[in-house]
């Protein structure tokens, strides 16, 4: 054998190795997802249940859409305490999550395997220590939470309800997904993944001047464009701002420039400039 042929086997054997692993299904994969119609009935559930959706241009619109159908072909959903799991619940819960990932050019999720979907809010055990060191038995209500260990947990009603009213900076699909996202590179801190060391110096900077200034007018009680529970830490505060940067934009520029504009560089998206 002489070193041309060696050189044309090797090359051979790459292409080979490289149609047969696991990278190039999974972006065939994809394509052949991309390539798939949006059915019919998945744009009615998106245009009844989604004032937002309405709002976005044209080719927001369609990138949703892709999103969507990726997102269903790679999530699971699970119905608990008997709940039922239709095409509306997931088109409305995919939807809302994929808003955020509108122009990234990152995975879907990669972390996240599963959502719970609850007939309503549910109850979680906890234990609590008091000020003696006894602890106490104590069951908290949830709308939502997110998981590290790639599970998102979700009340349908409220989700619901954070779709149909896209203006009140309460979403509870935006926030739980914000989680996601800031839980990508560890345990949620309220810096998600950056571009740079540079970015991740001005993001620090601006959020946690204006985290700062929540908790001094919220303790001077004093009003707010945030939810108070923006002001328990920095993972909470991102996942607050993100609900109000998507459903109250123009608000959250004129009050919050810095912040709005950190937001905005992240996501890459402006929603001050949809109409709803």
């Amino acid at each position: 054998m002489n070193w041309q042929t060696a050189i044309i086997l090797v090359v051979m054997s790459l292409m080979i190795g490289w149609l047969l692993s696991p990278v190039w299904r999974q972006s065939l994969r994809k394509q052949r997802i991309a390539a798939t119609p949006f059915p019919t009935r998945w744009r009615k559930i998106l245009k009844q249940q989604l004032p937002l959706y309405r709002a976005l241009p044209a080719d927001l619109q369609l990138r949703l859409k892709k999103l969507i159908q990726l997102f269903l072909a790679e999530k699971q959903f699970i119905g608990c305490e008997g709940l039922e799991i239709t095409d509306e619940i997931r088109i409305n819960i995919a939807a809302q999550a994929c808003l955020l990932m509108l122009n990234r050019p990152t995975q879907l999720f990669p972390n996240l395997k599963t959502i719970l979907v609850y007939p309503a809010a549910y109850q979680v055990p906890q234990t609590q220590p008091d000020a003696a060191g006894v602890v106490h038995d104590q069951v908290q209500i949830r709308l939502g939470e997110s998981w590290q260990q790639g599970k998102v947990v979700l009340s349908w009603p409220d989700s619901q309800h954070g779709a149909a009213d896209p203006t009140d900076g309460h979403n509870v699909v935006l926030h739980e997904f914000a989680h996601q996202l800031d839980q990508e590179n560890g345990a949620a801190n309220g810096a998600p993944f950056l571009a740079s060391t540079e970015a991740y110096r001005v993001w620090s900077k601006v959020l946690g001047s204006e985290f700062q200034t929540l908790q001094q007018r919220l303790a001077q009680g004093l009003p707010s464009l945030f939810d108070p529970y923006a002001a328990t830490n920095p993972a909470e505060f991102f996942a607050v701002i993100t609900e109000v940067f998507f459903e109250q934009g123009q608000l959250f520029q004129q009050q919050h420039p810095a912040l709005y504009q950190q937001l905005k560089q992240y996501y890459r998206l402006d929603p001050a400039l949809w109409s709803q």
